[in-house]
């Protein structure tokens, strides 16, 4: 597999469109049909262009590379009005298998990072048969409302503070008022020494503007502080996340590119 020169940044092309599920799914594609399935998943406040370096790499070694926009992203949208915009961690990782069935795949290495993390670690702990490896930058990241309850030191809070202010109507408004500059604010705070310029953060941002983006970042917040109320149809699988379970047919790999590729080499 050839090396990726830091820094550099490939367009990801034409984007598809499938109904999957409860969304209409955007996303981009590259690679051949019938390559090993890999599916690259993004967290907030990022897109599709977080892989738009490493899916050329996959793509042209035979990989078939799926990089979906997650719900409230890009050109992702709800197929009903009357559906809950719901950013429960069950929710997101149902979609995932959604997408999954309406592209055909039956299992697939799933790579992703922060919320996108946490999407694969639930697919490969609830759904280990479609999933050949993972790769999930910061490692485990399931999670119960019970256990969003127990206080952290205050250093630890402090790194917390957005999911505070997302609690409030103040910062639900003021999420939905400067969301791109929200955004702006937490590229830096979160990556102090990536040096990123205007145009790669307004080619992320532009996702931001989906109708369904405030309600999706809110909900999620506020459902693992147990501020929001989930969907019924995910409870048995909230039960068993609660537990913490094990995944045991996966690599997890948060080193970057080296982990992606460690992953891919894993037999199916």
């Amino acid at each position: 597999m050839a090396t990726m020169k830091p820094g550099t940044s490939t367009p990801l092309g034409a984007l598809k469109q499938v109904d999957a599920g409860l969304l209409s799914v955007g996303y981009a594609e590259a690679g051949p049909a019938d390559g090993s399935p890999v599916l690259l998943l993004h967290g907030w406040p990022y897109d599709i262009h977080s892989f738009a370096d490493v899916t050329p790499l996959l793509a042209s070694a035979g990989y078939r590379v799926v990089v979906p926009f997650v719900r409230g992203y890009g050109t992702t949208r709800f197929l009903s009005d009357n559906t809950l915009r719901n950013g429960q961690q069950a929710a997101l990782a149902a979609d995932v298998i959604a997408l999954m069935d309406a592209l055909g795949i039956a299992k697939a290495v799933l790579a992703g990072l922060d919320r996108g993390a946490r999407s694969a670690d639930v697919v490969a702990a609830l759904w280990p048969e479609r999933c050949q490896a993972l790769v999930s930058v910061s490692g485990y990241l399931i999670g119960s409302q019970a256990a969003s309850q127990v206080p952290l030191p205050p250093q630890a809070e402090l790194a917390w503070w957005y999911q505070f202010y997302f609690a409030t109507d103040r910062g639900q408004a003021g999420y939905e008022k400067y969301r791109r500059e929200f955004s702006n604010l937490i590229w830096r705070l979160a990556s102090p020494k990536w040096v990123f310029d205007d145009a790669t953060f307004a080619r992320t941002a532009a996702a931001f503007d989906n109708p369904d983006q405030v309600a999706i970042v809110i909900g999620n917040y506020r459902w693992r502080l147990g501020l929001a109320a989930g969907e019924s149809q995910y409870d048995d699988l909230e039960r068993r996340l609660a537990g913490f379970p094990v995944m045991t047919t996966a690599i997890i790999g948060t080193g970057g590119l080296g982990s992606v590729i460690a992953a891919l080499e894993r037999p199916p």
